[in-house]
């Protein structure tokens, strides 16, 4: 049971290592939004916000609502937002430690 939880975890992970979705995740922290949207937002194809979406989608990372001719894409799950936060502070704290140090050579 706890290596598939790692196994898991290690899928999630991989699905978030693009500069791109984690964008996307930025981008949805404050509520759903269009593809239409993000593609302004992202400033890319809309086919490459359309392969992103479908990818983190299928991972359940988003959540998707149709409304017409259009898609609405969310966070599924609120805890996704605080560990990418939590990990953009820890990445942001370490960069402070490494220019302090470089700061006294």
């Amino acid at each position: 049971m706890e290596k598939t939880l790692y196994e898991l975890q290690a899928e999630v992970c991989k699905t978030l290592a693009s500069p791109k979705r984690l964008e996307i995740i930025n981008a949805l922290k404050e509520g759903e939004k269009s593809v239409s949207e993000l593609v302004d937002i992202l400033g890319v194809p809309k086919a490459n916000v359309s392969q992103h979406l479908a990818v983190m989608r299928h991972k359940g990372i988003l959540k998707s609502r149709r409304d017409g001719v259009n898609i609405y894409y969310s966070i599924a799950n609120e805890k996704v937002v605080k560990a990418c936060t939590l990990m953009k502070e820890v990445l942001t704290e370490q960069l402070k430690e490494r220019n302090r140090i470089l700061s006294k050579l």
